[in-house]
């Protein structure tokens, strides 16, 4: 089943930009944040300043990021 899209708006290093996915990952980001003791945009300039590969969208970055932190736990 689909699941919705949701789109923020956050700022990165001083310019607005918006981050578009689905519910579970934005749940999944603030319950991390929350884990870690951080706003989820502070988790989000931490997840985009550690990208492998400048060419890979923030979105995908953060999904990474998100299944590799419950695929450790």
């Amino acid at each position: 089943m689909p699941q919705a899209t949701r789109k923020h708006s956050v700022t990165l290093d001083g310019h607005r930009t918006s981050i578009s996915l689905e519910d579970p990952f934005w749940e999944a980001l603030n319950e991390i944040a929350l884990q870690q003791d951080q706003s989820v945009t502070r988790l989000i300039v931490k997840i985009d300043r550690e990208r492998v590969s400048e060419s890979m969208p923030l979105s995908s970055a953060i999904r990474i990021f998100v299944l590799e932190y419950y695929r450790k736990s």
